[in-house]
């Protein structure tokens, strides 16, 4: 081992976090090492796992349960978004177009990688439908393999155990405004392909 044992053991705890691999976590560890307020990042990583739960309604990460979106009365209730991640939240919030509530599945089903339908919150959801005045649950899980997969585990968890069953939607993909063709992921083009419609009459009309 080159590195003294604190330094390593700084890059291993570094390694450990998704998408990080030996070398990355060495230019982090460096970089905590060169920073002057590396303390204050200690103190704010421990705040926070310290500080933080997991809503028990929507299991989102919040710093108080039930969160402050379950707790907001203007909220409909009546429409909950399933969503992957904490961090998908954070973007439908930011777009201001959605006043639903949300649950978090906390991950995605991949058989591939070993993940299993346990480790996610399915459960939770369908026990939170049972019994609620929920009319639509919108399948937010991303547009690949991995979200496909976890919107049709989803849908049949809710199927097989909620009666009567809420509508199950899922979002509309397509062509992004602005975007470029040859940029797109190729599970949005198929997507477009396949919702096309046309445009202005048709011909011999």
């Amino acid at each position: 081992m080159a590195y003294p044992e604190p330094l390593e053991a700084l890059i291993v705890a570094f390694e450990r976090y998704p998408g990080i691999g030996r070398r990355s976590a060495e230019r982090l560890a460096f970089h905590a090492l060169r920073d002057r307020d590396a303390r204050g990042l200690a103190a704010a990583l421990e705040r926070a796992v310290r500080d933080t739960r997991r809503c028990s309604v929507c299991a989102n990460v919040a710093d108080r349960d039930p969160c402050r979106i379950c707790a907001d009365p203007e909220r409909d209730a009546s429409l909950v978004a399933v969503v992957e991640e904490p961090r998908h939240v954070e973007a439908m919030e930011r777009s201001g177009s959605f006043r639903g509530l949300y649950h978090v599945l906390m991950g995605t089903w991949n058989a591939a990688e070993g993940s299993e339908p346990e480790h996610l919150a399915v459960r939770e959801l369908v026990e939170r439908l049972k019994g609620a005045e929920v009319r639509e649950v919108i399948l937010a899980t991303d547009p690949d393999a991995e979200g496909e997969a976890t919107g049709l585990l989803v849908a049949e968890a809710i199927e097989s155990a909620v009666h009567p069953t809420p509508l199950i939607t899922r979002l509309a993909r397509g062509v992004p405004a602005g975007s470029s063709l040859e940029y797109l992921h190729r599970g949005i083009l198929e997507d477009a392909l396949e919702a096309r419609r046309p445009i202005g009459r048709p011909r011999g009309k």
